[in-house]
């Protein structure tokens, strides 16, 4: 450590004297040439330069040259002014750049811990895989699985848990590169595939792409069950303008859910909404399509307040605010939902996706 403090010592007075010379330099070279003739001169020979390589034509060369020109002309008519300096300034200038290290130095032993050792990332990490992992934080969590996953790398579960806490640790694009290698392991897997297509969504900011319905297909050909590729494939049809299809596809998950599965409440709701859009939109005249909108989204906010937990929900308020271009509105609402959904990152990224949405013309 002590040679750390010496080191930076000598740093700091090294570049002290180094500002003060180029200082000193400069007073014994004053001149009364104005040096802003020599970088007008030189802008007529670039302007001609990049005229003859065909990078502008005659006529911009012709106008910057004049501009440059002009320019010119007022700088050579001008008085120049000489600099000057004050020797007795410099004293004060090599007091401060003397005390500059000498009080940080001070304030690092004051403050700081100077006899404290390095605890070094493989220490960090020995430490975390060595604690309950359900403490950790998300970052340390990846870290753990990153080195689990070097470890096995045959292994497509020790990817998917990387995929996983990856994910949680907001870092969306190596949870999509883990489960790709994952599923390179397992293809065969559709709980890999179902994975990659909500990772693929998250990354999207929320919205539906061909590469997470495409991961969604796989999920299907593998498992025709699985309820997130069955959910997600329908939304994505709603969205796209196919509400009578994911409609429908929808019903029909809803009838191959259990009584008891927490997942159907969400999924009835999301229904409801989609069929009283679709109709309130259809029968409402031409005119009045804007204030049947807004009633709706008005109800929607009404039931938030007394139904909180509903990400979904509070993703279609955020976005209907931006679709009416009601700003204040819509950033009140992202605010309200971020606190409520803190630490959650895929509903954290359909709502910022949710608020970029252009508001209708």
């Amino acid at each position: 450590m002590i040679a750390l403090w010496v080191a930076a010592g000598v740093l700091a007075a090294a570049t002290a004297g180094l500002v003060l010379h180029r200082a000193a330099r400069a007073a014994a070279n004053v001149g009364t040439t104005d040096p802003t003739l020599d970088v007008y001169r030189r802008q007529l020979t670039e302007i001609d330069d990049l005229a003859d390589r065909g990078l502008i034509g005659e006529a911009e060369r012709g106008a910057a040259r004049a501009e440059a020109s002009r320019r010119l002309l007022t700088a050579a008519d001008a008085t120049a002014q000489p600099w000057s300096h004050d020797a007795g300034e410099r004293r004060p200038v090599l007091i401060a750049a003397g005390l500059a290290p000498v009080l940080a130095l001070g304030l690092y032993l004051w403050v700081g811990s100077p006899g404290l050792p390095d605890d070094s990332f493989k220490h960090r990490l020995s430490q975390w895989r060595a604690a309950d992992l359900q403490t950790l934080p998300p970052a340390a969590l990846a870290a753990v699985m990153r080195q689990v996953a070097t470890e096995r790398p045959k292994d497509p579960d020790a990817w998917r848990y990387l995929a996983l806490a990856e994910s949680a640790a907001e870092n969306t694009s190596a949870s999509g590169r883990a489960l790709r290698h994952a599923i390179t392991l397992a293809p065969g897997r559709a709980d890999l595939w179902e994975l990659l297509g909500q990772s693929l969504v998250v990354e999207g900011g929320g919205a539906p792409s061909p590469e997470a319905d495409n991961a969604f297909r796989e999920a299907l050909k593998r498992d025709p069950t699985s309820i997130a590729a069955r959910f997600h494939l329908a939304r994505s049809r709603v969205m796209s303008g196919d509400k009578a299809g994911g409609l429908a596809a929808w019903t029909a998950l809803l009838a191959d859910l259990p009584a008891n599965d927490p997942r159907r409440p969400a999924l009835q709701q999301a229904i409801v909404e989609a069929r009283s859009e679709t109709s309130a939109v259809a029968a409402a005249p031409p005119g009045g399509q804007i204030d049947m909108i807004r009633g709706m989204v008005a109800g929607l906010a009404e039931r938030l307040k007394t139904q909180p937990d509903d990400p979904e929900g509070w993703v279609r308020l955020v976005r209907s605010y931006a679709v009416l271009g009601e700003s204040a509105k819509r950033d009140a609402t992202l605010a309200q939902a971020r606190k409520r959904f803190a630490g959650q990152a895929a509903i954290q990224a359909e709502l910022d996706a949710a608020a970029k949405t252009e508001p209708m013309k």
